[in-house]
């Protein structure tokens, strides 16, 4: 082969590799997610047979678009895998549950609430109270929480306790 034609391929390769990475750069903002942690899980009775359960967490929003909260749902998940949905609170419900029960300590965050948007490229912090009508003890004997944030055109976004 040429010195010529060897030359052109090596730009015509750069050139191909140049377009694809614009191309992959300018669709990654494009994805709505919201990944983030769990970072701290209060538990505390309420009576014999049902249990509260506060989750503090961080979520950020890395797309170019906003994120707005269709649902949030907490799941308790057992030691034996049987998974149990707890009945989300209000914002006015969780002040209330955190003012009541003093076992579950301060409200830090403000809880994450239907119709609340997460701006695009921006880091939240929130909470969200749940009621489970099982003992404490089988929410102490937990497996995980999974904490799931629907958006409003369908993106379920789950949050994983461990």
């Amino acid at each position: 082969m040429s010195r010529t034609l060897l030359i052109t391929f090596g730009i015509g390769l750069v050139v191909v590799a140049i377009a694809v990475w614009g191309i992959v750069r300018i669709g990654r903002g494009g994805h709505v997610e919201l990944p983030g942690t769990i970072l701290k899980v209060r538990t505390a009775p309420l009576d014999e047979q049902s249990a509260a359960a506060v989750i503090d967490f961080r979520v950020t929003n890395p797309s170019d678009y906003p994120f707005q909260v269709r649902g949030v749902t907490v799941v308790l998940e057992s030691q034996s895998g049987a998974q149990i949905e707890g009945a989300t609170a209000s914002e006015t419900d969780a002040q209330q549950l955190m003012a009541g029960v003093p076992l579950l300590g301060d409200k830090y965050n403000p809880s994450l609430m239907v119709r609340e948007r997460v701006p695009a490229h921006t880091t939240l912090d929130r909470m969200i109270a749940a009621r489970f009508e099982v003992p404490d003890s089988q929410l102490q004997a937990r497996k995980r929480f999974l904490l799931r944030i629907e958006e409003v055109d369908g993106v379920v976004q789950e949050l994983s306790e461990k």
